[in-house]
């Protein structure tokens, strides 16, 4: 299988407030921008959904790198999910697991994809994330002027 990379990231401006996501799929030379908007949301849901939407693109099941800033995004789909489901979706305070909706839809994607999840730290200089970052946040001042897609 020909190796699939992904790069995403979220914003919010205000948590909550409106937020974006940005994504770059990238497979060889062939490279697509994907990026949407919320207009009442959290940056950890923008996070989630700028990798589902990513790994939602792709039209058959891939060998995918996914490159995120976001240690909730990685430590949730690969330490943490299993105790969630475990628990009944309650995390280790007894509490309704957070953004449950976009967890069980990016667990149901990791099932079709072989994943490898790399993590990068955000406004370091890593090209990706930076344009994913710009991405998100061209959503948010869209939205401000009046332009906007939902994300959903």
């Amino acid at each position: 299988m020909q190796l699939v990379e992904i790069f995403s990231d979220g914003a919010c401006s205000g948590n909550p407030g409106p937020g974006g996501y940005g994504t770059i799929l990238r497979c060889g030379s062939h490279e697509k921008e994907l990026s949407g908007f919320a207009e009442l949301t959290t940056n950890n849901r923008m996070e989630l959904l700028g990798a589902i939407v990513g790994l939602e693109a792709l039209k058959r099941p891939c060998r995918i790198r996914l490159t995120t800033d976001s240690q909730y995004l990685i430590k949730g789909v690969t330490e943490w999910s299993a105790g969630w489901r475990r628990n009944g979706w309650r995390n280790s305070k007894k509490e309704e697991v957070a953004n449950r909706d976009l967890w069980e839809r990016l667990l149901e994607l990791v099932k079709i994809h072989d994943i490898e999840w790399v993590w990068v730290k955000g406004h370091d200089g890593h090209a990706e994330n930076e344009r994913c970052d710009e991405l998100a946040r061209c959503e948010i001042i869209k939205a401000a002027s009046g332009v906007t897609r939902s994300a959903g």
